[in-house]
């Protein structure tokens, strides 16, 4: 068996002591469904109707922090199918995942967890809401890809704006 190296790990012995002080670590500990349910209020009778279902997706995700630089990230995805205004199914599907980040500045954790971790979470979703939707007889329900760094731009942008409403709704003139 050949050796490599001096039993070190760094980038070199040139590198300042405090350079590797800190790095950039970004792990995934664990994927996990943490709740799926799927209702069919319609059946049987949705089964005997021709199947040209309306389909409303809402996403949500969570952030808990479980210690000091691991997080729980929950995206929450609904789908309710309607046929002619009734209700086919309805797809819920909480899927999870434990993230260990560290050495990044407070934006970049906050980009981590608030977009690329979704993303990550979503390819499992879709599989689950398949999967359940498949299960209760209907055609398995495909999601459309979803650009989570929008999503998570277009949150922050709105962030901002209502932050600088309620300073200036606090700073106005007194009648």
């Amino acid at each position: 068996m050949a050796e490599t190296g001096n039993g070190t790990t760094g980038a070199g012995n040139g590198q300042a002591a405090g350079d590797n002080a800190n790095p950039q670590q970004f792990t995934i500990q664990k994927i996990y469904l943490k709740d799926g349910s799927l209702e069919t209020p319609g059946a049987p009778e949705v089964f005997t109707q021709s199947w040209k279902p309306e389909a409303r997706v809402e996403l949500n995700t969570r952030r808990n922090t479980v210690s000091d630089g691991l997080y729980e990230i929950v995206l929450t995805v609904t789908v309710t199918a309607t046929v002619e205004e009734k209700t086919a199914y309805l797809c819920e599907v909480h899927q999870a995942g434990l993230f260990s980040v560290t050495g990044f500045e407070d934006n970049a954790t906050d980009q981590l967890l608030g977009a690329y971790c979704p993303g990550v979470l979503f390819a499992y979703a879709r599989e689950a809401v398949s999967d359940l939707t498949g299960k209760a007889g209907f055609p398995p329900m495909t999601l459309s890809p979803v650009n989570f760094d929008a999503l998570y731009a277009r949150q922050r942008q709105q962030n901002a704006q209502a932050q600088a409403q309620a300073g200036g709704e606090e700073a106005g003139t007194p009648e």
